[in-house]
Protein backbone atom coordinates (compact mmCIF):
# COMPACT_ATOMS: atom_id res chain seq x y z
CA UNK A 1 0.00 0.00 0.00
CA UNK A 2 1.27 3.40 -0.91
CA UNK A 3 1.37 6.63 1.39
CA UNK A 4 -0.96 8.10 -0.09
CA UNK A 5 -3.67 5.45 -0.11
CA UNK A 6 -3.35 4.50 3.09
CA UNK A 7 -4.33 8.07 4.29
CA UNK A 8 -7.09 7.96 1.90
CA UNK A 9 -8.16 4.81 4.03
CA UNK A 10 -7.98 6.67 6.96
CA UNK A 11 -10.09 9.48 5.28
CA UNK A 12 -12.55 7.19 3.98
CA UNK A 13 -13.07 5.75 7.30
CA UNK A 14 -13.60 9.08 8.95
CA UNK A 15 -16.70 9.35 6.98
CA UNK A 16 -18.45 7.33 9.52
CA UNK A 17 -17.30 9.87 12.24
CA UNK A 18 -19.54 12.97 13.51
CA UNK A 19 -18.63 16.04 11.86
CA UNK A 20 -16.87 17.42 14.77
CA UNK A 21 -14.96 14.35 15.44
CA UNK A 22 -14.40 13.65 11.92
CA UNK A 23 -12.36 17.40 11.34
CA UNK A 24 -10.15 16.60 14.07
CA UNK A 25 -9.24 13.18 13.31
CA UNK A 26 -8.27 15.03 9.71
CA UNK A 27 -6.62 17.22 11.67
CA UNK A 28 -3.92 14.48 12.18
CA UNK A 29 -0.63 14.99 10.90
CA UNK A 30 -0.05 12.65 7.16
CA UNK A 31 2.41 10.20 9.13
CA UNK A 32 -0.24 9.65 11.88
CA UNK A 33 -3.44 9.51 9.35
CA UNK A 34 -1.11 6.97 7.67
CA UNK A 35 -0.25 4.52 10.48
CA UNK A 36 -4.03 4.99 12.29
CA UNK A 37 -5.63 1.95 13.41
CA UNK A 38 -8.56 2.63 14.83
CA UNK A 39 -10.80 4.98 15.63
CA UNK A 40 -12.37 4.70 19.53
CA UNK A 41 -15.50 6.19 20.72
CA UNK A 42 -17.29 5.81 24.40
CA UNK A 43 -19.84 8.03 25.62
CA UNK A 44 -18.48 9.93 28.37
CA UNK A 45 -15.16 10.64 27.24
CA UNK A 46 -13.20 12.08 23.87
CA UNK A 47 -12.64 10.23 21.39
CA UNK A 48 -9.53 9.02 20.55
CA UNK A 49 -7.33 7.25 17.54
CA UNK A 50 -5.62 3.69 18.30
CA UNK A 51 -2.07 4.24 16.88
CA UNK A 52 0.81 1.21 16.38
CA UNK A 53 2.33 2.99 20.04
CA UNK A 54 -1.57 3.34 21.57
CA UNK A 55 -4.78 5.61 22.07
CA UNK A 56 -4.22 8.81 21.38
CA UNK A 57 -7.01 11.32 22.52
CA UNK A 58 -8.85 13.48 19.59
CA UNK A 59 -9.58 16.09 22.02
CA UNK A 60 -12.63 18.06 22.18
CA UNK A 61 -15.93 17.34 23.93
CA UNK A 62 -17.00 13.76 25.02
CA UNK A 63 -18.93 11.42 23.13
CA UNK A 64 -22.34 11.31 23.06
CA UNK A 65 -25.24 8.66 22.79
CA UNK A 66 -26.19 11.18 19.87
CA UNK A 67 -22.84 11.09 17.87
CA UNK A 68 -22.68 6.77 18.84
CA UNK A 69 -26.50 6.75 16.73
CA UNK A 70 -24.45 8.76 14.04
CA UNK A 71 -21.55 5.90 13.77
CA UNK A 72 -24.60 3.26 13.41
CA UNK A 73 -26.24 5.57 10.97
CA UNK A 74 -23.76 5.57 8.59
CA UNK A 75 -22.24 1.82 8.50
CA UNK A 76 -25.52 0.73 8.21
CA UNK A 77 -26.61 3.14 5.62
CA UNK A 78 -29.36 4.39 7.79
CA UNK A 79 -30.73 1.28 7.86
CA UNK A 80 -29.98 -0.78 11.24
CA UNK A 81 -32.87 -3.12 10.50
CA UNK A 82 -31.67 -4.74 7.38
CA UNK A 83 -28.21 -4.85 9.68
CA UNK A 84 -29.76 -6.50 12.80
CA UNK A 85 -27.68 -9.72 12.54
CA UNK A 86 -24.62 -8.15 12.34
CA UNK A 87 -25.08 -5.85 15.22
CA UNK A 88 -26.42 -8.57 17.10
CA UNK A 89 -22.78 -10.21 16.40
CA UNK A 90 -21.27 -7.53 18.10
CA UNK A 91 -20.52 -5.33 14.89
CA UNK A 92 -20.83 -4.07 11.74
CA UNK A 93 -19.40 -4.32 8.50
CA UNK A 94 -19.37 -0.68 7.25
CA UNK A 95 -19.16 0.17 3.13
CA UNK A 96 -15.43 -0.12 2.11
CA UNK A 97 -14.62 -2.84 4.57
CA UNK A 98 -14.54 -0.57 7.59
CA UNK A 99 -15.10 -3.12 10.45
CA UNK A 100 -17.26 -1.10 13.49
CA UNK A 101 -17.65 -3.19 17.01
CA UNK A 102 -20.05 -2.21 19.74
CA UNK A 103 -20.41 -2.61 22.56
CA UNK A 104 -23.30 -1.72 25.01
CA UNK A 105 -26.12 -3.37 27.24
CA UNK A 106 -27.39 -6.27 25.21
CA UNK A 107 -31.01 -8.07 25.06
CA UNK A 108 -31.38 -11.88 24.95
CA UNK A 109 -33.74 -14.05 23.67
CA UNK A 110 -33.47 -18.00 24.55
CA UNK A 111 -30.35 -17.38 26.12
CA UNK A 112 -28.79 -15.76 22.88
CA UNK A 113 -27.94 -11.99 22.13
CA UNK A 114 -30.54 -11.01 20.14
CA UNK A 115 -29.41 -7.32 19.95
CA UNK A 116 -28.51 -4.16 21.82
CA UNK A 117 -30.67 -2.01 23.49
CA UNK A 118 -28.03 0.39 23.72
CA UNK A 119 -24.64 1.06 22.50
CA UNK A 120 -21.75 3.09 24.93
CA UNK A 121 -18.88 2.21 22.43
CA UNK A 122 -17.89 1.40 19.49
CA UNK A 123 -14.47 0.82 17.56
CA UNK A 124 -13.95 1.75 13.72
CA UNK A 125 -11.30 -0.61 12.31
CA UNK A 126 -9.37 1.16 9.51
CA UNK A 127 -8.99 -1.93 6.90
CA UNK A 128 -6.35 -1.27 4.50
CA UNK A 129 -5.57 -3.75 1.79
CA UNK A 130 -1.46 -4.02 1.21
CA UNK A 131 -1.23 -5.66 -2.30
CA UNK A 132 1.83 -7.34 -2.06
CA UNK A 133 2.17 -7.41 1.91
CA UNK A 134 3.22 -11.12 1.03
CA UNK A 135 6.33 -10.58 -1.67
CA UNK A 136 8.68 -11.60 1.39
CA UNK A 137 7.50 -14.98 1.96
CA UNK A 138 5.35 -15.86 -1.27
CA UNK A 139 8.02 -18.31 -2.82
CA UNK A 140 8.80 -19.73 0.75
CA UNK A 141 5.21 -20.79 1.15
CA UNK A 142 3.96 -21.12 -2.38
CA UNK A 143 7.44 -23.00 -4.31
CA UNK A 144 6.73 -23.77 -8.27
CA UNK A 145 2.57 -23.16 -7.78
CA UNK A 146 2.59 -25.76 -4.96
CA UNK A 147 1.19 -24.19 -1.24
CA UNK A 148 3.16 -25.04 1.82
CA UNK A 149 0.31 -25.55 4.51
CA UNK A 150 1.03 -22.24 6.63
CA UNK A 151 0.45 -21.31 9.98
CA UNK A 152 1.06 -17.10 10.75
CA UNK A 153 1.53 -16.06 14.18
CA UNK A 154 1.88 -12.45 15.66
CA UNK A 155 0.47 -10.70 18.47
CA UNK A 156 -2.80 -8.55 18.18
CA UNK A 157 -2.70 -6.19 15.66
CA UNK A 158 0.22 -7.41 14.14
CA UNK A 159 -0.82 -7.32 10.50
CA UNK A 160 -2.03 -11.28 10.56
CA UNK A 161 -5.03 -10.77 8.37
CA UNK A 162 -3.19 -8.50 6.13
CA UNK A 163 -0.63 -10.84 4.83
CA UNK A 164 -3.48 -14.25 4.98
CA UNK A 165 -5.92 -12.18 2.92
CA UNK A 166 -2.53 -11.33 0.34
CA UNK A 167 -1.61 -14.81 0.25
CA UNK A 168 -4.63 -15.97 -0.56
CA UNK A 169 -5.38 -13.30 -3.88
CA UNK A 170 -1.79 -14.37 -4.88
CA UNK A 171 -2.41 -17.75 -4.80
CA UNK A 172 -6.00 -17.65 -6.10
CA UNK A 173 -4.90 -15.20 -9.08
CA UNK A 174 -1.61 -17.00 -10.07
CA UNK A 175 -1.92 -18.92 -13.34
CA UNK A 176 -3.63 -22.32 -12.27
CA UNK A 177 -3.75 -21.22 -9.03
CA UNK A 178 -5.54 -23.79 -6.68
CA UNK A 179 -9.48 -23.08 -5.92
CA UNK A 180 -9.48 -21.37 -2.03
CA UNK A 181 -12.14 -22.10 0.27
CA UNK A 182 -12.18 -18.82 2.42
CA UNK A 183 -13.69 -18.78 6.16
CA UNK A 184 -14.53 -14.87 7.06
CA UNK A 185 -16.48 -15.38 9.94
CA UNK A 186 -15.96 -11.68 11.07
CA UNK A 187 -15.93 -9.98 7.77
CA UNK A 188 -12.41 -8.85 7.75
CA UNK A 189 -10.72 -10.64 5.21
CA UNK A 190 -13.04 -10.23 2.16
CA UNK A 191 -15.13 -8.07 3.80
CA UNK A 192 -18.45 -8.81 2.45
CA UNK A 193 -20.66 -5.24 1.86
CA UNK A 194 -24.14 -6.66 0.38
CA UNK A 195 -22.53 -9.63 -1.04
CA UNK A 196 -19.82 -7.81 -2.33
CA UNK A 197 -16.04 -8.34 -1.36
CA UNK A 198 -14.34 -4.76 -0.51
CA UNK A 199 -10.80 -6.65 -0.43
CA UNK A 200 -9.36 -8.32 -3.67
CA UNK A 201 -9.36 -11.98 -2.40
CA UNK A 202 -8.41 -13.76 -5.82
CA UNK A 203 -10.33 -15.02 -8.66
CA UNK A 204 -10.52 -18.37 -7.85
CA UNK A 205 -11.76 -17.67 -4.09
CA UNK A 206 -15.00 -18.56 -2.50
CA UNK A 207 -16.24 -16.87 0.78
CA UNK A 208 -18.01 -17.90 3.26
CA UNK A 209 -18.61 -14.74 5.69
CA UNK A 210 -20.34 -14.56 8.73
CA UNK A 211 -19.95 -18.46 9.63
CA UNK A 212 -18.40 -19.56 12.40
CA UNK A 213 -15.13 -20.83 11.68
CA UNK A 214 -15.63 -24.75 12.50
CA UNK A 215 -18.91 -25.12 10.57
CA UNK A 216 -17.66 -22.77 7.37
CA UNK A 217 -14.70 -25.21 6.79
CA UNK A 218 -16.90 -28.49 6.99
CA UNK A 219 -19.72 -26.07 4.57
CA UNK A 220 -16.80 -25.04 2.25
CA UNK A 221 -15.34 -28.87 1.97
CA UNK A 222 -19.07 -30.61 0.89
CA UNK A 223 -20.06 -27.38 -1.24
CA UNK A 224 -17.09 -26.07 -2.82
CA UNK A 225 -14.59 -28.65 -3.62
CA UNK A 226 -11.65 -26.40 -1.87
CA UNK A 227 -7.77 -27.18 -2.28
CA UNK A 228 -6.80 -24.65 -0.26
CA UNK A 229 -8.81 -23.46 3.15
CA UNK A 230 -8.05 -20.31 4.65
CA UNK A 231 -9.18 -19.52 8.23
CA UNK A 232 -8.31 -16.15 10.23
CA UNK A 233 -7.75 -16.45 14.19
CA UNK A 234 -7.83 -20.30 15.32
CA UNK A 235 -9.29 -19.76 19.34
CA UNK A 236 -10.97 -23.28 20.05
CA UNK A 237 -11.08 -26.72 19.96
CA UNK A 238 -13.33 -27.42 17.42
CA UNK A 239 -11.77 -24.55 14.86
CA UNK A 240 -8.24 -26.97 15.31
CA UNK A 241 -10.38 -30.01 14.95
CA UNK A 242 -12.22 -28.49 11.34
CA UNK A 243 -8.60 -28.08 10.41
CA UNK A 244 -6.74 -31.43 10.98
CA UNK A 245 -10.09 -33.01 9.23
CA UNK A 246 -9.55 -30.94 6.05
CA UNK A 247 -6.16 -31.57 5.85
CA UNK A 248 -7.05 -35.02 6.40
CA UNK A 249 -8.92 -35.23 3.12
CA UNK A 250 -5.62 -33.55 1.50
CA UNK A 251 -6.67 -30.07 1.69
CA UNK A 252 -4.08 -27.43 2.44
CA UNK A 253 -4.52 -25.00 4.71
CA UNK A 254 -3.49 -21.21 5.83
CA UNK A 255 -4.49 -20.30 9.11
CA UNK A 256 -3.67 -17.47 11.95
CA UNK A 257 -3.20 -17.75 15.63
CA UNK A 258 -2.51 -15.14 18.57
CA UNK A 259 1.09 -15.53 19.80
CA UNK A 260 4.20 -14.09 19.57
CA UNK A 261 6.77 -17.05 19.40
CA UNK A 262 6.35 -20.95 19.15
CA UNK A 263 7.20 -21.10 22.77
CA UNK A 264 4.15 -19.23 23.22
CA UNK A 265 2.25 -21.61 21.34
CA UNK A 266 3.40 -24.66 23.45
CA UNK A 267 2.07 -23.67 26.41
CA UNK A 268 -1.69 -23.51 24.70
CA UNK A 269 -3.40 -26.67 24.30
CA UNK A 270 -5.29 -26.08 21.54
CA UNK A 271 -2.08 -24.37 19.87
CA UNK A 272 0.43 -27.02 20.92
CA UNK A 273 -1.96 -29.73 19.27
CA UNK A 274 -1.88 -27.92 16.08
CA UNK A 275 2.05 -27.89 16.11
CA UNK A 276 2.14 -31.69 16.99
CA UNK A 277 -0.29 -33.04 14.71
CA UNK A 278 1.94 -32.05 11.61
CA UNK A 279 -0.68 -30.77 9.62
CA UNK A 280 1.44 -27.42 9.11
CA UNK A 281 4.61 -26.72 6.89
CA UNK A 282 5.82 -23.65 7.77
CA UNK A 283 5.54 -21.32 10.39
CA UNK A 284 5.59 -17.21 9.70
CA UNK A 285 6.23 -15.31 12.66
CA UNK A 286 5.70 -11.70 12.23
CA UNK A 287 7.73 -8.90 14.53
CA UNK A 288 8.17 -5.14 14.58
CA UNK A 289 12.05 -4.55 14.20
CA UNK A 290 12.84 -0.67 13.81
CA UNK A 291 9.18 0.34 14.31
CA UNK A 292 8.63 -1.82 10.75
CA UNK A 293 6.56 -5.23 10.21
CA UNK A 294 9.37 -8.06 9.01
CA UNK A 295 8.49 -11.70 8.80
CA UNK A 296 10.93 -14.70 10.69
CA UNK A 297 10.20 -18.26 9.10
CA UNK A 298 10.52 -21.37 10.28
CA UNK A 299 10.25 -25.18 9.13
CA UNK A 300 7.39 -27.41 11.07
CA UNK A 301 8.42 -30.34 9.03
Amino acid sequence: MTYSSAVERFDRAALLLPHSIRERAREMKRESREKCEEFRLRIGCPASAVMPEGEKSLGGDPVTKRELCFVLEAATGASMHTASQKIAEGFITAKGGFRVGLCGTVGTSGGEVSGFSSVSSAAIRISREMVGASEPVIDAVFPAGRLKSTLIISPPGGGKTTLLRDIVRHISSADGGPRVGLCDERSEIAAFYEGEPMMDVGKRTDVLDGCPKAKAVGMLMRSMNPEVIAVDEITAEEDAEAMIRASHCGIKLIATLHAASTGELGARPVYKRLLTCGIFEELIVIERRDGRRAYRREALI
